[in-house]
Parts: structure tokens; sequence; C-alpha cells
């Protein structure tokens, strides 16, 4: 069955289809493709007559191309259609849904699909997500670039591969969110929120489950806290707990936070007991305090370490904590003594000990210190870190200023958290 060069899906769709005596069979209404290789190829077009559809295989084809298509069958032996859900159709299921232009990091809409010919079957090569494909949609392409000529710039072409698609579903069913998984780890976390922000909860939790672990748990702290929760909500609890054992035990707490009870407390029993302990703690204090918006991910050494083997555990220990300014220095019952910036420390002779490099005049605040208060000792004071100890002086953790800016810029975004 000859197919020749390759077409646009808009090209034939209401196009006629002729009898083996040139009369009409009815007109093409949508195409049916399955799996094939190296391409997903067409198997059957759905053609339209008397508002009765009917299913027309593509070995019963003849000629199918661009100007005219004709098939061996006539009209006594074409038998029904009724849009079965496991059949992917282009129309119904490809045109106008979303797909993600992982290099562009942003969520695009299918305006046609482009088919080609190879070995007697019509393959889907590419996907047209631009201006030239809605014109074309429009039957008004050939104008569009007439009016391009006259900028003396061309109208481009906006095609995606195929073969950088994959589907959404094993069974090829739908397509409406896709994009290769080796791009997805080379995307901003912001970018991959970004994309799932824009599609549907149901598109945006699948496009979520495939992610691997630590992609996923950078994602989730780039998203709202009501998408955080829907996404982890809506996940096997293993999975979800590794994700959240994954993030910073803040920002961890922080999606806990706003999941129901029941849930948050299931996900901590599957997580390793220290990293719970650590995220409970966090739970347990007041929102829009500096409790509240503290990390106690940090790096504190006894004051008689040496400058030389500060520095090399700071370079295994630093690899495991996100946030890092300083080097803290406490005493073995955990009181806040002092602190060394990391120029200090690099600069120090290497025989030095802590205790005598380190900063003692320690600006700090307790846990139930105001959000805004914090914000206010960061900026007054130039500081990238804030401790938080309590009355005692133990030292509960930090509050880093990006912390602060999150919490705060913008309104809309402040968490609400609940004690679980």
């Amino acid at each position: 069955m000859p197919f020749f060069g390759e077409l646009f899906v808009s090209d034939i769709l209401k196009k006629p289809v002729l009898d083996p005596k040139g009369e009409d069979l009815g007109r093409v209404r949508d195409v049916v493709v399955v799996r094939g290789e190296p391409l997903p190829k067409v198997s059957a077009l759905v053609i339209e007559k008397k508002k009765k559809s009917f299913l027309l295989p593509w070995a019963d084809l003849n000629i199918f191309n661009k100007r005219i298509i004709s098939s061996k069958q006539y009209s006594e032996n074409l038998q029904p259609y009724g849009f079965g859900e496991k059949d992917l159709l282009i129309v119904r299921d490809i045109l106008d849904k979303q797909i993600v232009d992982a290099n562009g990091a942003k969520v695009v809409r299918v305006n046609d699909v482009k088919l080609e010919g190879y070995n007697s079957e019509a393959l889907l090569l590419a996907v047209d997500v631009g201006m030239r494909g809605i014109m074309r949609r429009l039957g008004v392409e050939r104008g569009g670039e007439d009016v391009m000529k006259l900028f003396k710039k061309p109208l481009a072409y906006n095609l995606i591969s195929w073969t950088y698609i994959q589907p959404l579903e094993p069974k090829l069913t739908k397509i409406s969110l896709t994009v290769p998984r080796q791009m997805v780890s080379e995307l901003h976390p912001a970018d991959i929120a970004e994309i799932i922000s824009q599609v549907s909860h149901k598109e945006g939790a699948s496009f979520f489950k495939g992610l691997d672990i630590e992609t996923a748990a950078e994602a989730l702290s780039e998203l709202q806290p009501d998408v955080q929760a829907a996404l982890i909500t809506g996940m096997d609890t293993e999975k979800a707990a590794d994700i959240i054992e994954e993030m910073p035990p803040d920002e961890a707490a922080d999606v806990l936070s706003d999941l129901p009870i029941d849930k948050a407390k299931e996900i901590l029993e599957h997580i390793e007991k220290e990293e719970a302990e650590y995220i409970q703690e966090l739970l347990s204090h007041e929102e829009d305090t500096a409790g509240g918006i503290m990390t106690n991910e940090f790096i504190a050494y006894p004051p008689e370490m040496s400058v030389r083997e500060a520095i090399e555990n700071f370079r295994k220990d630093a690899e495991e904590v996100e946030t890092v300014y300083y080097i803290y220095v406490a005493d073995t019952d955990e009181k806040l003594l002092g602190v060394v910036s990391l120029r200090e420390l690099l600069i120090a002779s290497h025989h030095a000990q802590l205790s005598d490099i380190m900063e003692t005049k320690i600006k700090s605040v307790p846990p139930d210190t105001d959000e805004f208060e914090v914000a206010e000792i960061i900026s007054k004071y130039n500081l990238v870190a804030l401790p938080v100890v309590d009355s005692e002086g133990y030292f509960l953790g930090i509050v880093a200023v990006d912390d602060v800016i999150d919490r705060i810029l913008p309104p809309a975004a402040k968490r609400r958290r609940r004690k679980v």
C-alpha cells in the first residue's frame, strides 16, 4: 500500500475516502495508532458517514497521501467503530493535549501530528507545537507564510520528535504529559515544579510519580503547600516516605504539617528513626517562629578540634547538609559556644584549635522568636544563618536567610503548620 512522503494529520482530517470504484466511503474523523518499531504507527482510520463511525484498517487502504485516500473495501464491508478507551486516537487523545517541551522547560500544546512513510507504513514522526500547526488546522497556513514573507521572516516549524516523547501510561493510551526521563534530571527543580503546576492534578501526579526519589524531593520543595499535600497523599506510603526522607528536615516538616494527621504519622513510621525524630522536633514548634522555620541540620564541632581536622571532617559532613554557611562550635552537651566562618577556617593555621579562632559574641534567638524579628536580626547584622538556642543555651538549629525569604515573601506562600 503506497504512502507518499510525509503529511500532517490535519491534512487528511475530513478528507473523503474512496472505495475501489471511486465512490465516497466517508470522511476521515480520526486515526488509530499502535506501538511500532522504531516509532508508533497508524493501524486504522476512523471514517464517518451520516453521523456513523466505521473502522478502516490500514491493510485495507490502497492509496494514502494528502491528495487522495482510497480503500480496497466497499461500504458494506466496513465495521462500525465505538471509540474504545484502549485505543490511542490522534484527534481524541493527542491533538490539543499538553506535553513537556524539556528544552524550554515548559508545557506546550499539541497542534498537529506529523506522519511519515516507512516500509509501506505511516509512522508518527513528530508533534507540531507551534503557530504553523494552528494555522494549518485552520486552513490558513499558506496565508501565514505570505504574511511572514512581508516581514522577511519564515513561518517557523516548531516540531518535537516522537523519539523525545514517552507515553504517560504503559499501554500508550495517553501522551497528555510526557518527557524523556533523562532530560528531567537536567531541569531545575523550580522548572519541574512549574511544569507540574501548569497541568491538571492527574497529569501532574502521574508525572511526579515517574521522577526518581532525589529529583522528586527537590521538585516537591518548590511546589505550593496544597500541591505538595495532594501529591504525597496520593502516593504509596513507602515511596512518599523515601521522598520525604530525602528532603531537608525543615522542608520535610513543612510538607508533613499540611497532610492529614493519620497520613503524616504513617509516613513518619516508614522513615529512619533518627530522621523522623528530627522532623517531629521541628513539628513541635509553633508556626511563624524561629523554631518553625529553622532546620536542625548544621555542622558543629568541639572546641578542641584542630583546624586541620575540622576541614577534613567538613569535606565529608557537608555532603549530607544542605545549608552550610558556618562551622558552629558546641560542647559535649550540645551547648553553643561559638561560630567560625568558612573564610576564617580556610585562612587559619591548620594547627590552631577551633576555640582559638571562633567568634564568641554570637547572635542567636530562642525558638519562639517571631519570624519577622528573625528576619530583622539577619538583615541588621548581615547574617546568612542565625542560630536557635533554648533558654539553657542548647543548640537547636539554624534559620538560613533563604528560609526567611521563602517564609515571608510572598505572604500567600506562607504555610500553616500543624503539630503531628
